[in-house]
């Protein structure tokens, strides 16, 4: 394998700068969206008692999950010692940091005051696990940021290794943490299932992986980069496989709530009569997520060919958004069955409603703030690209791939 040389993102400045005009045009439509929310207060939104996570906690949660998946591109090259990923390692950290920011931005303006941030950052309960990932975001930030700096200056390269195996290490706590947020808790019939953490981690993968495709797909199509057929099937059958893991984890999750009698009325809820959110399930998170995108990747046509992997990675994408909705708005917008087979009086906040779904619909004010939060992951992504070397000149097979012969 050849020598691997980087430069910055090579795009015309007028189309970058009109790339980045579109993108702070939308950050700057979210940040009205914002203002809305903020002065008006949250009843403006669709959330309400019962749905105290809307659609920016979906954006959110998605961004901060694939984050830690984008990562796992540089950790392949490092901690596995695997050469042929070893040149993708800083757009992946890259990418990962600005996933993380991105998710993170959406979280913090939805608190409803920005004043609650200083609250957050200056009083914690340690029993809480909400806590436990301020740390692992931060954490993740410097830890990655050390990671970059390794990579691209070679006077650190004894640094290298030990770092991106810190990283890989991290990153898997962190997606467990989030995970963890749901698998802990308790006043939710749909969630308090401890396969959420590992299957949020399986999750990272497909979601981090495919996200990576498509950015790494279209800075080198824009700048006229050559990416090998090599390196694209790898990748593209290393997708095949966290999808297919997603799908089992899927499976298992639900055979084993359906193996509990509590969790019959959630399950039919989720599996048959849950209206949208039975849609997303089986239309979104299973068929568009995981059964077409398998389908595309194994089909010895579509899955040899350029568009068939951007289409396999836009869909593991969009289907990983319902996927989120569906855990997080679908869990709680079922309420929890305080007294299992008993006749309950409800109260107005519906703590006593057992099996009566409350309707939730996203406001537009959330969708542009979710919306938003994507926009400011491309701006720094594209930012970054542009004024330091993340970028190879080239991925042609000829200089990623060790075993290349031209015979």
């Amino acid at each position: 394998m050849k020598k691997t040389h980087f430069s910055e993102w090579g795009i015309e400045s007028p189309r970058y700068w009109g790339i980045l005009a579109v993108l702070g045009a939308i950050i700057a439509i979210a940040g009205v969206a914002v203002f809305y929310m903020e002065h008006s207060g949250h009843w403006v939104t669709g959330m309400t008692n019962q749905v105290v996570w809307g659609l920016p906690h979906v954006f959110a949660i998605f961004l901060i999950v694939a984050a830690s998946g984008a990562l796992n591109v540089a950790s392949i090259g490092t901690a596995f010692d695997k050469k042929v990923y070893q040149p993708l390692g800083r757009l992946s950290a890259l990418l990962a940091i600005a996933l993380l920011a991105g998710g993170l931005a959406v979280l913090v303006l939805d608190l409803g005051q920005p004043g609650r941030l200083l609250i957050a950052m200056t009083h914690y309960n340690f029993k809480s696990i909400f806590a436990w990932n301020i740390y692992l975001y931060t954490g993740f930030f410097a830890i990655v940021a050390a990671y970059i700096w390794f990579m691209m200056d070679h006077r650190m390269k004894a640094w290298y290794k030990p770092t991106g195996i810190f990283a890989f290490v991290w990153r898997l706590l962190l997606t467990t943490g989030t995970g963890s947020i749901f698998g802990f808790l308790v006043a939710r019939q749909g969630y308090d299932a401890a396969i959420l953490a590992p299957m949020f981690v399986i999750m990272s993968f497909a979601y981090g992986l495919a996200a990576y495709l498509l950015v790494l797909m279209f800075v080198f199509k824009v700048d006229g980069r050559e990416i090998g057929g090599v390196l694209l099937r790898r990748m593209k059958n290393l997708l095949g496989v966290f999808v297919a893991a997603v799908l089992y984890f899927t499976l298992v999750y639900h055979l084993a709530n359906l193996y509990g009698t509590e969790n019959h009325a959630y399950e039919a809820f989720i599996l048959r009569d849950g209206g949208i959110y039975t849609l997303l399930f089986w239309g979104g998170w299973v068929l568009v997520g995981c059964l077409i995108p398998l389908g595309i990747i194994y089909h010895p046509g579509m899955g040899a060919t350029r568009g068939g992997i951007i289409a396999a990675s836009t869909l593991v994408i969009l289907g990983g958004l319902a996927t989120v909705y569906v855990i997080v708005i679908g869990g709680q917008v079922f309420p929890m069955a305080m007294f299992p087979g008993k006749t309950i009086v409800a109260s107005g906040f519906f703590d006593g409603v057992n099996g009566q779904p409350m309707l939730y619909s996203p406001s537009l004010p959330e969708i542009l703030l979710g919306v938003g939060g994507v926009a400011v992951v491309l701006l720094l992504t594209f930012i970054g690209i542009r004024m330091l070397r993340f970028l190879p000149t080239t991925l042609s097979d000829e200089v990623a791939d060790p075993h290349y012969s031209k015979s």
